[in-house]
């Protein structure tokens, strides 16, 4: 048997548990979220709290499926883009539940104040901004619709994903009134991830 039969009986038996396992840990912080709310444990402004962890595991979800391919392009680790489709998922499943928690929860479903809210205060602006990229991203995730599309075509909407991860880090930092080290330092990533992704694109003197 070759070595390229080898690693194709091989690699369905390895990662096997690589996708239940980190599913299964992508949901724990909401499982936790959800425990602490029943248990009216999240602190002094609950709703805060909950639209808080919701964001930052979106984000997380975010970069997690943008570091597929720049770490398949340093470090050589392809096992990464087994779950970078199941992550973009997570991230924007955690970015609807964030916005379900403002609008539903925090807002009371007051339309006329929510829009008030995305033109006047910047960082709901940049919020909205990230998940309206995000619902386009995700209605084509699916490998039918993605068949459909076309692969070049497909490839060209979903390089907004990194629209997507700017809007979401400046609407983190904006955010933020005090103490901007953990979103600038998610913003560091994001802008690593991109410069890896453009270092890669673009030809060096040898290669022309």
């Amino acid at each position: 048997m070759t070595a390229a039969a080898q690693s194709g009986v091989r690699a369905p038996v390895r990662y096997a548990w690589l996708k239940p396992g980190v599913l299964a840990g992508s949901l724990i912080p909401l499982a936790l979220l959800i425990w602490d709310a029943a248990h009216g444990t999240l602190g002094a402004d609950p709703v805060a709290i909950a639209l808080n962890r919701l964001g930052l595991l979106a984000l997380i979800m975010l970069l997690a499926s943008l570091s597929a391919t720049p770490a398949r392009l340093v470090f050589g680790w392809s096992w990464l883009l087994r779950l970078r489709r199941m992550l973009g998922v997570l991230a924007f499943f955690y970015a609807s539940l964030h916005v379900i928690v403002y609008v539903a929860v925090d807002q009371g479903f007051d339309w006329p104040a929510i829009a008030k809210d995305i033109a006047e205060r910047k960082f709901i602006t940049m919020g909205f901004a990230a998940f309206v990229v995000l619902v386009p991203l995700a209605l084509t995730t699916p490998v039918r619709v993605r068949r459909w599309m076309g692969p070049l075509r497909w490839q060209r909407l979903h390089r907004l994903v990194y629209l997507a991860g700017l809007f979401a880090a400046t609407h983190f930092i904006w955010r933020v009134k005090r103490d901007l080290s953990q979103p600038l330092m998610y913003a560091a990533v994001l802008g690593v991830l991109l410069l890896v992704r453009l270092r890669k694109r673009v030809p060096t003197p040898r290669s022309r």
